[in-house]
């Protein structure tokens, strides 16, 4: 790249000036990258307790449900849980972490009071209503992980992104520029030298050449 610039002083200063631009957006880069990394740090950590929430809300829900079947029958637990009237709903809203927009996601009408769930309290026993009350806490810890999941991966796709920015400005862009500078000022520091020989041949020649004409002066007199 820096012998496909030509030397000039009005390059040399273009260069300069994307030289500086460069420096400050790759300090500003590393500066988001490095913020970036902190945040997805305290994701990466409320996920996996999330994780590990929603593993023992599932261990639970599960071994509940299984004992209802086995005490209820199978079809009085399908019965309980067609009678449901009103199903949860969820609605996605958007936050902003580090200029990187990610979910945020609300649920309504997850838990339920006896009296929501639709079916008759009569016909049932307690252990469909606990296994009732597991399944709405597995959801809530699903939506939540839902949400910290996406935000965790919208995250590292934005530090992947601001880390190749960081490293093209680095390794190729700035090398780059830095050559062509150091080219431009070694053209222009030689074609000062030659053009400092150039003035002193021409007065060396000059003088030369005034000397003679005295010479020649003083001789025609004599």
């Amino acid at each position: 790249m820096a012998t496909d610039v030509t030397p000039t002083r009005k390059n040399l200063m273009r260069i300069e000036d994307r030289i500086d631009l460069s420096e400050r957006g790759h300090d500003t880069l590393e500066q988001k990258r490095d913020g970036l990394i902190m945040e997805f740090m305290d994701i990466l950590d409320q996920a996996q307790d999330v994780r590990a929430d929603m593993e023992t809300e599932y261990q639970d829900a599960q071994g509940k449900i299984d004992m209802a079947r086995a005490m209820e029958g199978d079809v009085a637990v399908r019965g309980a849980a067609a009678a449901i009237r009103e199903h949860p709903e969820i609605t996605v809203e958007s936050k902003n972490i580090m200029g990187v927009v990610v979910p945020q996601i609300e649920s309504t009408k997850v838990r339920k009071d006896l009296n929501e769930r639709g079916y008759g309290l009569l016909g049932t026993s307690g252990r469909i209503d606990e296994t009732a009350e597991a399944f709405e806490d597995l959801l809530e810890q699903v939506v939540l992980a839902a949400e910290v999941e996406t935000a965790m991966k919208k995250m590292l796709t934005e530090i992947e992104t601001t880390k190749r920015r960081v490293n093209a400005l680095e390794f190729t862009l700035l090398p780059d520029l830095y050559e062509s500078k150091d080219y431009i000022e070694s053209k222009l520091e030689e074609q000062e030298r030659e053009e400092i020989f150039r003035m002193k041949k021409i007065k060396a020649n000059k003088e030369a050449a005034e000397k003679e004409a005295e010479e020649a002066a003083a001789e025609a007199e004599s």
